[in-house]
């Protein structure tokens, strides 16, 4: 699997042409300058974030072109779409990077990545178990971020939240 981000762009092109041609889908020039946009990215993003960030650059596409590439995109594994316990989804490219799992702060909403391999033989372990085939997993962990640039996060201590002498 390539590791370069241009490599990864070029396969990622190579495998939604032949994902288009095999649908029977117009390979428009729409949907690639979205799959380019994702695929110099470095984040999670949501339609607006991408939408946005299209239209900045001059890009001529509509919000309905982004919702439908994004969901072309998911269906042929080029990116992972994610539902982060906010209402609104995010998405983030997925050929050519590691599987990794996620830290969620619920104060400023920011995502951070993470990887243990410990993760992937517990995944193995249970599905041998439970003679099951695990194809893929996610798994969220939700929490305050310890960081004193937290955007969000509150200062209060818990006795000036709950009040003195609580237990919470």
């Amino acid at each position: 699997m390539p590791n370069n981000p241009k490599d990864n762009l070029e396969a990622a092109r190579k495998i939604l042409t032949a994902y288009l041609e095999n649908k029977g889908l117009r390979k428009t020039p729409e949907r690639f300058a979205i799959l380019e946009e994702i695929y110099t990215r470095s984040d999670h993003f949501d339609v607006d974030e991408l939408y946005i960030s299209m239209k900045n650059k001059k890009y001529r596409v509509s919000r309905a072109t982004v919702y439908n590439t994004l969901d072309v995109l998911v269906d042929c594994d080029l990116v992972t779409k994610h539902q982060f316990g906010k209402n609104l989804a995010q998405y983030e490219k997925s050929y050519g990077f590691k599987q990794h799992d996620h830290l969620i702060c619920t104060d400023c909403h920011k995502v951070m990545e993470f990887c243990d391999p410990r993760i992937q033989s517990i995944q193995n372990m249970v599905g041998e178990m439970l003679h099951f085939k695990v194809d893929h997993h996610s798994l969220i962990f939700y929490g305050g971020c310890t960081r004193s640039n937290c955007e969000n996060r509150s200062d209060l201590s818990e006795e000036e939240i709950f009040g003195p002498g609580t237990n919470n």
